[in-house]
């Protein structure tokens, strides 16, 4: 009797990994393509958008449309643009270690004041992506301070004048789309 009771057992056990196995696969290939990737994050080889060698502040071309916050990458350069295309402030920041890659993001959370990776107090905290486990936002240093960056720590900080940060701050709220550009 033992003998058989195992057998049912070892056949139920086997009968219900087979139905989640069956359920995970029909779960996994009907999943909208929108939650199936990450937020559209291009890859690396993603070309320069065009500049304007006559005006390296002015908004770079193929940077999308519509109200956003463009940030370059390779300029460590921000716009903000209003809904109607029109550029209301560009600013110089100092990045962390780690860079998002191009693509199209969204303000994900902001916190008024906290204390940096680096330590440092800082204010206008304005995240909008992850990359493998770093927090990538703007911000600004409570004593007007830039990081020196350290290539061994790990740090998405965006670093902006305080006036910079405060700008950003009233324009980027939750939701708002963040363009990151080479």
């Amino acid at each position: 009797m033992a003998g058989s009771s195992s057998i049912f057992v070892a056949a139920l056990t086997s009968a219900a990994v087979a139905t989640v196995g069956f359920l995970a696969f029909q779960a996994s290939a009907n999943v909208p393509t929108d939650l199936a990737a990450p937020p559209a994050a291009a890859s690396s080889t993603t070309t320069k958008a065009p500049r304007d060698t006559r005006n390296p502040a002015a908004l770079p071309a193929r940077s999308g449309t519509g109200a956003r916050v463009v940030y370059s990458v390779d300029d460590d350069r921000v716009w903000l643009v209003t809904e109607d295309g029109r550029l209301t402030r560009t600013f110089q920041v100092t990045p962390g270690s780690v860079d998002p890659l191009p693509g199209s993001y969204a303000v994900t959370s902001r916190s008024g004041s906290v204390t940096g990776t680096d330590g440092t107090p800082i204010e206008h905290v304005v995240r909008f992506a992850n990359v493998k486990g770093v927090s990538i936002g703007f911000s600004a240093a409570v004593d007007g301070s830039r990081p020196v960056v350290d290539p061994i720590k790990k740090t998405g900080g965006i670093r902006a004048s305080r006036a910079d940060a405060n700008a950003l701050w009233n324009f980027a709220t939750i939701g708002q789309r963040i363009v990151v550009i080479r």
